[in-house]
């Protein structure tokens, strides 16, 4: 959600008398919009918490969210102890080595390989965010899509819109990340399954390229940005 609103949120809350807390990485906005009582957390954005899958660390952010409300009254903000960098940590690393072959399909074949671990964590968590545009079924053939598009195929052609193709970007990366929780041997750091997807898998490449090639082709940038997150290429 996005920070103002948030803030903003918080205002209403507390209108109606009820005490409210906002953790934010965004100091400035928080100190602008005079949120009764936030915590700063140096994280990169997109986790809160800090630290995934450390409870530890979360309960710790968590106290020290939930000792602002001994505050009679705002607006007051005051900092975690403890920043964490975007870059830092290990990257995720894991033994499972999916099948591979040496064409652009070979993401489809990846995606098919990792379904009973995706299975595994879907009945392990009894939750996923696939499906906001394709099942998890779909997964191995939107990738055979993208690898034509990657050929050259057009975009339009193959029965996408602007919104359908985003959002299937994001459900093949929600399916490889929460594959990730599954198949990881040490504590994921900060953007470690990003840098993971794009960096170390099929899929991850294979979109990467269609992306470039739809740049290239001269489709309008409105059409491939939003594909992968910016800064990578």
């Amino acid at each position: 959600m996005c920070p103002r609103t948030v803030c903003t949120l918080a205002h209403v809350f507390e209108a109606a008398g009820l005490s409210t807390v906002v953790i934010t990485s965004m100091r400035g906005i928080a100190n602008r919009m005079g949120v009764p009582r936030a915590l700063h957390a140096s994280f990169p954005l997109g986790r809160p918490l800090g630290k995934p899958r450390d409870k530890t660390f979360q309960s710790e952010v968590l106290r020290a969210a939930f000792d602002l409300l001994t505050e009679p009254k705002g607006p007051v903000i005051k900092n975690f102890p403890i920043s964490i960098s975007s870059i830092e940590g290990e990257p995720l690393i894991s033994r499972f080595s999916p099948k591979r072959s040496l064409n652009n399909y070979a993401a489809s074949e990846e995606a098919l390989s990792f379904k009973p671990v995706y299975d595994r964590t879907c009945l392990k968590t009894a939750r996923t965010s696939v499906g906001k545009e394709i099942s998890a079924e779909d997964i191995p053939h939107a990738l055979q899509k993208f690898a034509r598009i990657a050929e050259g195929e057009s975009w339009e052609k193959l029965g996408y819109t602007v919104a359908s193709m985003y959002c299937t970007s994001l459900d093949v990366r929600s399916y490889y990340e929460e594959v990730a929780t599954e198949i990881a041997e040490n504590p994921i750091s900060p953007w470690a399954t990003e840098q993971w997807f794009y960096e170390k898998t099929d899929a991850g490449r294979i979109i990467l390229e269609a992306r470039r090639a739809m740049r290239d082709n001269g489709v309008d940038k409105s059409v491939w940005f939003g594909l992968v997150p910016a800064g990578r290429d």
